[in-house]
């Protein structure tokens, strides 16, 4: 979960589907309204993930197993930074396009 311009973040991979998702409300305790994709899949069994403020920039850390070739218990830890719009939208990232 994160914090911005005031409303909570909660953020969530969708298991065997691979999606990363989030939704908002205004506490950590909820009610949250679903918001959309984060990241569409990547390579390997699940998507962990954070999304940290560093230096006043957002970044997504997750994982995958493209470098293995897909050994979903051999992961990569990889980063990118996140484009948050000033009304919370966050732009969906697809994480082998600039590979």
């Amino acid at each position: 979960m994160h914090k911005f311009n005031g409303k909570y973040y909660f953020s969530y991979s969708t298991g065997t589907t691979h999606y990363l998702c989030y939704a908002e409300g205004t506490s950590p305790e909820g009610p949250f309204t679903y918001k959309g994709r984060i990241m569409e899949p990547v390579i390997g069994w699940t998507t962990h993930h954070s999304i940290v403020q560093i230096d006043g920039e957002w970044y997504l850390f997750y994982h995958d197993a493209k470098r293995s070739g897909g050994c979903s218990h051999k992961r990569s830890v990889k980063f990118t930074k996140l484009n948050i719009a000033e009304d919370g939208t966050i732009e969906k990232i697809y994480p082998y396009d600039h590979e």
